[in-house]
């Protein structure tokens, strides 16, 4: 008795299906919009960083003395800000940094929940959900999620309060220097807005980021 006659196989077709298999298992590390993110970052970090202004400027002795009236004392800290505003948030950015380090159980939870919102929701593919344990979560569902492990961790946990009690004193030390730094000698541009420079990165990965937010709407 003869055998039944051997389907062919496409070997183009296991090839397509296997590339399908790929693309959907791909990290969202590897996704175009994570690359994307990260490049307007980077751009962004290294535009603000031209605009810094030299240390021995914001460190002048000579140029520091006590306001006479709390108007003044305003004025100061508006110009100076507006002209030392890229090294104000570098030391600010080195306090967050050097108390991060200094609590590590504290660095390690943040980065974790950075890492959970940018690979669980920001960069995930729409196409691809989320399987855990089996159960398939939904993006309205992972949201909820995250949503209630960040209020977790900022306000119950030890997290909170150190990045509350280190941005406090960060501030206060940008405002009283922004205070008693005559500003006189300083070239102010004021076609320049307030908000350009080093903060543009928020700006810049925002937009890079909004497309596959906009997918998940």
């Amino acid at each position: 008795m003869a055998s039944p006659p051997t389907l062919p196989i496409s070997t183009s077709q296991t090839a397509t299906g296997g590339a399908a298999a790929a693309a959907q298992a791909q990290a969202p590390i590897a996704t175009p919009a994570f690359r994307a993110f990260l490049s307007r970052l980077s751009s962004s970090v290294r535009h603000g960083f031209s605009q810094r202004r030299p240390w021995s400027e914001l460190l002048d002795r000579g140029s520091i003395s006590r306001p006479e009236s709390l108007s003044e004392a305003y004025s100061r800290i508006r110009k100076n800000l507006s002209y030392f505003r890229v090294n104000y948030a570098t030391l600010i950015a080195l306090a967050l940094a050097l108390s991060l380090l200094s609590h590590p159980f504290s660095l390690l939870v943040l980065l974790s929940l950075l890492a959970a919102w940018a690979f669980l929701y920001l960069f995930r593919p729409s196409d691809q959900p989320l399987v855990i344990l089996g159960r398939t979560f939904s993006d309205t569902e992972t949201l909820a999620g995250l949503v209630l492990l960040t209020v977790i961790v900022v306000f119950v946990s030890s997290v909170g309060s150190l990045l509350i009690s280190t941005l406090m004193v960060g501030f206060a030390i940008v405002c009283a220097h922004g205070a008693f730094r005559v500003p006189e000698d300083l070239f102010l541009d004021d076609q320049e807005p307030a908000t350009a420079g080093f903060l543009s990165f928020l700006g810049g990965a925002a937009s890079a980021a909004a497309p596959s937010l906009a997918a998940r709407v």
